[in-house]
């Protein structure tokens, strides 16, 4: 009987320790996968700002490269070491990075057309008619790209962004559109009656539909050749004019006469040509563009064209190990009142 009873303790005991044995087990692997999440973790924030200051990197060296070529040129142009791929890798040679890499694209504002130009500000009640033409032109060069239906009415569309820019509350035409249009929809909201701050705000607008402002099937919508960008005269009225130097086909086909658009490839193509290594043709005057063969007769309105610009996009790529970052900064150049020095003002800064 003794020995059965120390049998049955020695049992006991027995899985007692395994039962401890195993717990000590579990305990162990749940702080190993703890002690590895964290560290995973650790890394992960850490990399997030090594990228956060690789992105900035990248946007301060297209600054300095933006405010030497002010010094440098009153004209700007896709002839510019800005614009130029191939010297902004040389560029960033100098920002080493050991273990990732950081691409930068840097792009004029002022090739766009700009939206809050259609109004006429300071007044802010009237169309500015040189662009609300050119609203037409471009609107309906997009339209039959896109092959979208040909009744999408252009008035409407221009209406209405006239309603949501301009200062009071009449509707344009008979197909503008002012705050009661947009409270009656399932997510109210109120017409702004003010400049846009964020292109975004666009596509809220009665006739600007999704097929028209975004890209699909690899072609761009209207939201890539436009700006909210480009204000001047101490803030109270938007010049407008686009520079003919840096503008897409799309925008040069808007400028030019409706039985001259497809000449615009031309224009585009006369701006590149190089030789040796050189590039061809002086883009100062803004009208460089009639030494385009087809294009001698052409007139563009000079209020809707510069050959200079001081409103630049910059997109700074920044790629570690697993991991990649973006931040896209809008920035002006201005001049320092009193150092006389020019600098670049951010406008926006957005990372993702």
């Amino acid at each position: 009987m003794i020995r059965s009873i120390l049998s049955n303790n020695r049992g006991v005991v027995i899985l007692v320790t395994i039962a401890v044995i195993t717990l000590l087990i579990t305990i162990a692997l749940e702080l190993n996968s703890k002690s590895r999440s964290m560290i995973a973790s650790t890394a992960a924030i850490r990399d997030q700002y090594t990228l956060s200051h690789m992105t900035s990197s990248g946007i301060n060296a297209a600054i300095a490269l933006l405010i030497k070529d002010k010094l440098e040129s009153e004209t700007d142009s896709i002839q510019e070491d800005w614009a130029n791929p191939d010297k902004i890798v040389f560029l960033l040679e100098d920002i080493p990075f050991e273990d990732g890499e950081i691409k930068l694209k840097i792009s004029d504002e002022l090739g766009k057309i700009q939206v809050n130009a259609l109004v006429a500000y300071p007044d802010g009640n009237d169309f500015n008619e040189f662009q609300k033409n050119l609203w037409d032109s471009f609107l309906r060069l997009i339209i039959f790209e896109r092959e979208l239906p040909e009744e999408i009415d252009t008035s409407c569309i221009i209406n209405s962004v006239k309603d949501w820019l301009d200062f009071d509350d009449s509707i344009t035409g008979l197909n503008g559109a002012e705050s009661e249009y947009y409270q009656d929809s399932d997510t109210p909201y109120s017409c702004r009656n003010a400049p846009l701050s964020d292109l975004n705000q666009l596509a809220m607008i009665k006739g600007v539909a999704s097929d028209l402002f975004y890209n699909y099937n690899k072609m761009f919508g209207i939201s890539e050749y436009m700006t909210v960008y480009g204000m001047a005269n101490s803030g109270s009225t938007y010049a407008g004019k686009i520079n003919i130097n840096t503008a897409e086909a799309n925008v040069i086909a808007a400028l030019l006469p409706d039985d001259s658009r497809h000449l615009s490839s031309a224009i585009c193509e006369y701006r590149q040509e190089m030789s040796d290594l050189k590039f061809l043709h002086n883009l100062s005057s803004n009208t460089w563009y009639k030494n385009v063969s087809g294009c001698e007769d052409i007139e563009i309105d000079s209020s809707l064209i510069t050959t200079s610009s001081d409103f630049f996009r910059i997109v700074s790529v920044a790629k570690l190990r697993e991991m990649e970052m973006t931040t896209t900064a809008i920035v002006q150049r201005v001049k320092n009142d009193e150092s006389g020095k020019w600098k670049c003002k951010i406008l926006s800064w957005q990372t993702q």
